[in-house]
């Protein structure tokens, strides 16, 4: 199934940028508290710069840490084609003719993944289209203005 594809390869991107940043982490808070790193004076501030950094990867480890939970959450079913879209749907949008698909994700937004031979974008349930899209069916349509033009979208599936 595609959709089994796309969380699995989402899921291991996240993974392995977690294995990554973990790793600088662990380094960056070791050096900050290495005996070298002690200030040698008012102007040397490398101790405080690599506290700072290693503070804002403890975040952004937190962060990913979230977000492999949300993906792990999702629940990957088909759809009926009556039913409203949400998260783990597949939607096929048309904009002017040309289609594309969309999976619809509570994170991970922006991610360009290919499965079964297709390029899928995921998106968000925060982003613009993503917020739009939700409970909606296949047969509907939704506008959203980006930088002033107006922009007409038509659900034509919903998986």
């Amino acid at each position: 199934m595609q959709k089994n594809e796309i969380i699995k390869k989402l899921i291991d991107n996240v993974k392995e940028e977690l294995g990554g940043l973990k790793k600088a982490y662990n380094s960056t808070h070791s050096l900050m508290t290495a005996p070298d790193m002690k200030s040698e004076g008012k102007y040397d501030t490398r101790g405080i710069e690599a506290g700072y950094l290693a503070g804002a990867q403890k975040v952004r480890v937190t962060e990913l840490e979230q977000e492999l939970q949300l993906l792990e959450e999702v629940k990957v079913r088909d759809f009926k084609p009556d039913e409203e879209v949400a998260i783990g749907a597949l939607v096929e949008l048309d904009l002017n003719g040309f289609v594309k698909k969309y999976f619809i994700s509570p994170t991970a937004g922006g991610t360009m993944v290919e499965a079964e031979g297709e390029s899928i974008l995921v998106i968000s349930v925060f982003s613009p289209i993503g917020a739009e899209v939700l409970q909606l069916k296949a047969g509907d349509d939704f506008e959203l203005e980006t930088k002033g033009d107006p922009r007409e979208y038509k659900i034509l599936s919903v998986s």
